[in-house]
């Protein structure tokens, strides 16, 4: 067979990459409060290296204080951030990986809060998605010494042995508010858009002049008054590309998030397209990201000539071995494009809804346990799947054990609307993770303590799931209720018209699916907002399309005080009164663990106990969550057994 495309060197510049596939610069919050790189940060890329990415970029970094966006983002503007840097170069190139770093100022997307600075653009016009602050315009001076901190930094890094530059010129940061003419209104010398962009690639130059420097860009910002595709390529040409060893493709600015981080609806590959007429014009290797999360697409751009690397952000954080598995044929752990990484980024460490050693490479088992045990986990979904995995990893001997006919819990049932179509993706990964490790699957098999006495179990893993809370409705009787998750779990066709009680993330989704298949919906919540407990990332192309439905009518802050027939009687600012409420009427106020087996499997006493995970041990909710006490009690079990062993020994 012929070696793939994205299995064949580049020249990048003077340097020479070993395959196409580039770990994307992505804010990850590793670090300390003044930029400085943690050791767990270091851990973190380490791992990609190892996985076999043959570039590996930190993340956009702040070139001077007033241009950081994150409490824990990377700096490259003070030379003590130099030592943790070096080391992760020596770390890196270890593994026969470069290193890259991408160099940045936020401007208007800073945030006085996390910088301390007021921040400073090129306009005062304020970013409202982080808040609204007015931006100081910067004058000649200070933009004369923010394109020196350009210079300092990329100095910083050569001097740290980092092999590979890039310029953050897209996403809306400050280069790219200088390209836009929807941020940049000055009529001075700085009117110019290409100047300061220049201007940095030639202080760059001048003063790290041996390394790699690219430039990454938005092939098209996504809003009314910014640039469109065609604007952005004149913007480009006047850019002194010559001066450059690389292009790499990407899109959006802050006003139009779902460019930067695509959701999962959209195609895969879905902006190489914008990026062929560079890779046919321009005499530069050319990269390009979106949605890339297979080698099947990978393989289509590289080999096609619309460019010349991927990179891969959402990818490699799923799974850093994903280059190393994609060039073998070998499977490996997909991203499912839900975006909770991205969300998660204001709250502190980036982590992974399918992945849940992201962040904690140091602490993951590498090998098999010293004391093999049986364990048996009741319930497949998220929870159950993930423990079932981690105790099989290390040699114990598994039954996994489902009252349904299918794996996958209510995710499978959420795998199936249009909203989530890479969610299958997961619940496939793992039924073939469980075949290959011999966990043994007993489906549509009801479990009490009677189904596991006398099989020798020595744990148990109570993985249920939950239901949804019971809620007492006056005159209930008078019409169809059932828990939404029921109304999923049944399958039924869509109705014509039915009547949502909540708004959370679970009443969006069936709402949305249903009005794709012409329902008419009735949304009654007591939330002040649909999918108020959704991350912005994950349900910015959800909110409008529900508010563009001329079938949605929503009541919002309200809540159901009694019901007839057809019609309930809501409450909410205004007072008290009946509306039309149609068909039949879901309930959607969140999850309760379901424990009911807990108490009698207890009776069973397995010397290593009985544990819970996912939506049964109430731990949020969400199947990073469940994955993550997963790992939690697999480690519990694992180190129990060898305890026991210990102590029976002795």
């Amino acid at each position: 067979m012929s070696t793939p495309a994205f299995a064949q060197p580049l020249t990048l510049g003077n340097v020479q990459l070993r395959n196409r596939f580039v770990s994307a610069p992505m804010e990850r919050n590793y670090c300390d409060a003044d930029g400085v790189l943690t050791d767990h940060y270091i851990d973190y890329l380490e791992r990609r290296a190892a996985g076999g990415a043959a570039l590996v970029f930190t993340e956009a970094s702040y070139v001077r204080a007033d241009g950081k966006g994150r409490i824990r983002q990377m700096g490259v503007d003070d030379d003590t951030q130099i030592p943790q840097l070096a080391k992760l170069a020596g770390v890196i190139h270890r593994h026969g990986a470069l290193l890259g770093v991408e160099l940045n100022h936020g401007g208007r997307t800073a945030q006085g809060v996390v910088s301390g600075f007021t921040p400073v653009a090129p306009s005062p016009i304020p970013c409202e998605v982080v808040g609204g602050e007015m931006p100081t315009e910067l004058d000649d001076d200070d933009i004369e010494h923010i394109i020196s901190c350009f210079g300092d930094a990329a100095a910083r890094c050569a001097q740290a042995g980092v092999d590979v530059l890039s310029l953050h010129g897209g996403h809306g940061y400050l280069i790219h508010q200088f390209l836009s003419p929807a941020y940049n209104k000055r009529t001075d010398q700085w009117a110019d858009p290409v100047r300061f962009v220049n201007t940095v690639i030639d202080d760059v130059r001048t003063k790290a002049p041996e390394i790699v420097l690219g430039l990454r860009f938005s092939a098209f910002e996504g809003v009314d008054d910014g640039l469109d595709a065609a604007a952005t390529r004149a913007r480009i040409d006047a850019i002194d590309t010559d001066r450059l060893d690389f292009l790499d493709v990407s899109a959006g600015n802050y006003e139009a998030g779902q460019w930067i981080i695509q959701p999962g609806e959209w195609d895969r590959g879905l902006l190489a397209p914008y990026a062929e007429q560079y890779s046919r014009d321009l005499d530069l290797p050319i990269g390009v990201a979106g949605r890339i999360s297979t080698p099947e697409i990978a393989e289509q751009i590289i080999a096609s000539g619309q460019a010349d690397f991927v990179s891969l952000a959402r990818t490699l954080h799923a799974d850093p071995d994903f280059p190393r598995r994609a060039i073998a044929g070998e499977r490996y752990r997909p991203c499912i494009a839900c975006n909770y990484c991205i969300d998660s980024l204001a709250a502190g460490p980036v982590p992974c809804s399918v992945n849940p050693w992201v962040g904690r490479e140091a602490e993951q088992p590498t090998g098999l346990a010293d004391t093999t045990i049986r364990v048996a986990v009741v319930g497949a979904g998220p929870g159950g799947l993930a423990a079932s995995r981690e105790l099989a990893i290390e040699g114990h001997v598994v039954d996994l054990y489902d009252q349904r006919d299918y794996l996958g819990g209510d995710f499978a049932l959420a795998a199936d609307l249009h909203e989530y179509p890479e969610y299958r993706r997961i619940l496939d990964w793992y039924i073939a993770e469980l075949d290959d490790l011999n966990v043994a699957i007993h489906l549509g098999t009801p479990v009490t303590a009677e189904t596991l006495h006398g099989r020798g179990v020595d744990a148990v893993v109570l993985a249920t799931g939950g239901q949804g809370p019971a809620i007492d409705l006056v005159d209930a009787e008078t019409r169809s209720v059932r828990d939404i998750r029921e109304f999923l779990r049944d399958k039924d066709s869509a109705p014509e018209a039915i009547t949502i009680f909540g708004a959370d993330r679970e009443a969006a989704a069936v709402a949305d699916e249903l009005l794709t298949q012409g329902t008419r919906v009735v949304l009654i919540a007591p939330q002040a907002q649909i999918a108020q407990d959704v991350g912005r990332r994950a349900k910015i192309v959800l909110l409008p399309r529900l508010a563009a439905s001329a079938h949605l009518t929503a009541h919002l802050s309200a809540t159901v005080t009694r019901v007839d027939a057809h019609r309930v009687e809501i409450r909410d600012t205004t007072g008290t009164r009946w509306i039309d409420a149609p068909g039949e009427l879901l309930i959607s106020h969140g999850i309760e663990p379901d424990t009911r087996l807990l108490t009698e499997l207890r009776t069973l006493a397995p010397r290593l106990g009985v544990h819970t995970v996912g939506d049964a041990s109430g731990d949020g909710g969400s199947i990073q969550a469940a994955a993550l006490t997963a790992t939690h009690v697999a480690r519990t079990i694992t180190e129990a057994a060898a305890a026991n062993a210990v102590a029976v020994s002795a």
